[in-house]
């Protein structure tokens, strides 16, 4: 089953840690996103992390933790619990979508006058291409390594044995063509920034 591998090559990518600059944290209502960047923090690989959300567009409002309003609120508690003090915990929580995730994280940085050589991306397992894509879009100067975190039971090892896994990454592979073509035309000038 060549075409399976292909496709988790394609989708489930995965890097090794490394010294950065910043740890950025796409929104979600995942919370095990936030302590897996927390480990990075406190393992010394970056000085600060960046959660972004609002909440996800299509819902129009945050569907995780009823005691918080945005995804970022979500993270910040979380990874104050986790012992990450408050000053290395920056604010994005407007986004609505992934790609707005990466534009809106390039603002932060950019007025606080980050130069982002590397960063860390904290993103689920399934959607590390995508997310990886849309940060190399907005860093293009940066070099972004991914360390994904397997949620809703979807890893590389199972995706092609359920439903629910096999419509989540065939839904990846399905928004890297359409959202990636819009982006392209963007940048020629012929059509608008994707919204999901």
């Amino acid at each position: 089953m060549s075409f399976i591998e292909e496709y988790t090559k394609f989708i489930f990518l995965e890097d090794k840690p490394e010294k950065a600059d910043v740890i950025f944290l796409p929104g979600s209502e995942e919370g095990m996103l936030a302590v897996r960047a927390a480990e990075l923090w406190k393992a010394g690989y970056a000085p600060v992390i960046l959660p972004s959300g609002k909440y996800a567009k299509w819902t129009g409002t945050f569907t995780g933790d009823p005691a918080f309003e945005t995804e970022w609120a979500y993270f910040h508690h979380i990874l104050r619990e986790q012992g990450v003090p408050e000053a290395c915990i920056w604010r994005e929580d407007q986004a609505t979508f992934t790609y707005e995730n990466a534009l809106r994280s390039r603002e932060v940085a950019d007025a606080a006058g980050l130069s982002v050589r590397s960063a860390l991306l904290c993103c689920q397992a399934y959607h590390a291409r995508r997310a990886s894509l849309y940060y190399q879009v907005c860093f293009p100067e940066a070099r972004i390594l991914v360390c994904p975190v397997v949620t809703k039971d979807v890893s590389k090892e199972n995706w092609y044995r359920t439903e629910r896994g096999i419509d989540l990454v065939l839904t990846e592979m399905k928004h890297c063509g359409t959202q990636f073509g819009q982006i392209l035309r963007e940048a020629a000038g012929l059509v608008s920034v994707p919204d999901a």
